[in-house]
């Protein structure tokens, strides 16, 4: 198997992050994977001006990682109210629990402490996901207890299939 390799992703990567993240989130291709939303959420995950406005934006960079050619993993890594962010994590589904999303979170920490000169990474993640929230807590994320409302009615976030979402901050020290 090629080694994987990261870079920054361009506006020449934005059509191929949307349907990276879609797949792995939404709809019937992100079953294949543990991380899907399809009994969450409906409609989109992303878009390409989104994904475009986190690669232009300062502080900023939507990261890739490719196994020779092909795509396989994403992630937003910025500096936000102090801190580095993460969000917009996705691994291909075929490929999750191969040991990319550890390699990738690394890289994306390693990025906002040495790049950025944070301290603290932050995300965000549905409160209802418990898999996905212990997950990150085997690699060092604890619960804030932090929550911020889901915003039904903006489809930007996609069409919620149930009445409870919200959002928990989860935060590691860098």
């Amino acid at each position: 198997m090629p080694p994987l390799a990261f870079r920054a992703a361009t506006p020449a990567d934005v059509d191929a992050v949307v349907a990276l993240v879609e797949s792995a989130y939404r709809g019937h291709a992100s079953r294949a994977g543990w991380t899907t939303e399809a009994d969450l959420l409906d409609g989109r995950r992303t878009n390409a001006d989104d994904v475009l406005a986190n690669i232009l934006r300062p502080q900023s960079q939507v990261l890739l990682a490719f196994r020779g050619d092909a795509l396989v993993a994403c992630a937003h890594v910025a500096v936000e109210d102090g801190a580095g962010y993460f969000g917009m994590f996705s691994v291909a589904p075929t490929l999750q629990r191969s040991g990319l999303g550890k390699a990738m979170m690394a890289e994306a920490e390693r990025i906002a402490r040495q790049d950025y000169g944070m301290a603290l990474m932050r995300m965000t993640v549905i409160d209802v996901r418990d898999e996905l929230i212990a997950w990150y807590e085997r690699r060092g994320y604890r619960r804030t207890g932090v929550t911020k409302p889901f915003p039904y009615g903006d489809e930007r976030f996609g069409i919620p299939l149930r009445p409870d979402l919200r959002f928990e901050v989860l935060e590691k020290a860098l």
